[in-house]
């Protein structure tokens, strides 16, 4: 099963990393294989959580996430994207941005295209922080089935059960961080973060209706056993908005590492094809984690996603004013994973050990 899963992420590696060498020379090869290695580390995180999505969906649509998914992950989010944030946020033509990313060296009105990334920074920073700090509320202040950090998390979930709580403390935050952190750019971080906010919110009503959806396909499961018919629309529609959530969610999780990604190499290319081939081992993962049951098995490891969520949105926030490495980025996600799965084989052994004795006895 794992060659399964991962093929197609060592096969693309290896023609990737050839086309690299091939067309840029051993610098190029290295500075592929470095973005490559950069896009997994800041976002092995967003497998976790990703498959806490993706097993609630069939097959064939785990397919398309491993395939119209990427497309959409490499090309969308990893190439289009940085172009339309630059022209909207510029206020320049495609054709000038298009111009910009393909010669790394030209200038419009004494900028580069790496520069007016970076001055989009603030928005795009924003717009992902407060998403990603949604995501990270709405998990820490539900009930949960198992409590991690039982001290912090069962007095939040108390004060959880307060009506949209988590848009009043995401608020907050944005506020603060644009009082403390935009300066000048202060107008531009609010109308970023409360459209973050929004998307947010328009994805979660989408849930409601997809959630709505799978109650609906469970029913019509039922029907079909007695009257033979396909429920395909039904599990379609449902699953397509999983899907749509997916995206949004990937799209977040990416932002940090596309500007980053510019202190690394200028060119455009280089940079779609390195974080290209991270995102594929991400979305491997997933698939991976769905199949072999390891949220099952290890169930904490949600927890510490989500954790490692809430702290890479405070540093998209952060970065608003101050420049944060990638690398403390990605340790402090792989921190947390790393002590949720530890506390999970804990008390998976404790859970055995009584068994045990139970038997015994």
């Amino acid at each position: 099963m794992f060659l399964r899963t991962f093929g197609w992420s060592f096969a693309i590696t290896i023609a990737g990393l050839i086309a690299a060498g091939l067309i840029w020379g051993a610098e190029g090869f290295g500075v592929v294989l470095i973005l490559s290695i950069l896009e997994i580390s800041l976002s092995f995180d967003n497998a976790v959580v990703n498959a806490t999505v993706l097993k609630r969906m069939n097959a064939f649509w785990q397919k398309l996430f491993l395939t119209v998914g990427v497309l959409i992950a490499v090309f969308g989010m990893r190439l289009v994207f940085p172009l339309l944030v630059v022209g909207l946020t510029a206020h320049l033509n495609p054709g000038t941005v298009i111009e910009l990313a393909l010669d790394s060296g030209k200038t419009h009105d004494g900028h580069t295209y790496a520069e007016y990334l970076e001055l989009a920074n603030p928005a795009i920073a924003a717009f992902g922080g407060v998403f990603l700090l949604m995501i990270f509320l709405d998990f820490i202040f539900e009930e949960k089935d198992f409590n991690w950090l039982r001290w912090l998390e069962k007095p939040l979930e108390k004060i959880g059960k307060l009506d949209a709580l988590s848009s009043v403390v995401a608020l907050v935050v944005l506020a603060l961080s644009s009082r403390f952190f935009a300066g000048d750019r202060a107008e531009t971080v609010l109308l970023a973060g409360v459209c973050g906010l929004a998307t947010y919110l328009a994805v979660n009503g989408l849930s409601a209706v997809f959630e709505s959806g799978l109650e609906a396909q469970e029913e019509a499961e039922e029907e079909a056993e007695r009257t033979g018919k396909s429920i395909v629309q039904v599990g379609g529609k449902a699953a397509f908005f999983l899907f749509i959530y997916l995206e949004v969610l990937d799209a977040s999780f990416s932002f940090d590492g596309v500007v980053g990604a510019f202190a690394i190499s200028q060119d455009i290319f280089q940079i779609t094809l390195g974080l290209g081939i991270g995102a594929m081992y991400i979305r491997s993962l997933t698939v991976f984690l769905v199949r072999k049951g390891t949220l099952d098995d290890y169930v904490y490891l949600e927890h510490g996603a989500h954790y490692a969520i809430g702290a890479l949105a405070l540093i998209l926030l952060a970065s608003i004013k101050y420049h944060i490495p990638e690398i403390v980025t990605g340790l402090i996600g792989v921190a947390f994973i790393g002590a949720a799965l530890a506390s999970s084989m804990v008390r998976n052994k404790r859970q055995q050990a009584l068994e045990g004795a139970g038997a015994e006895g």
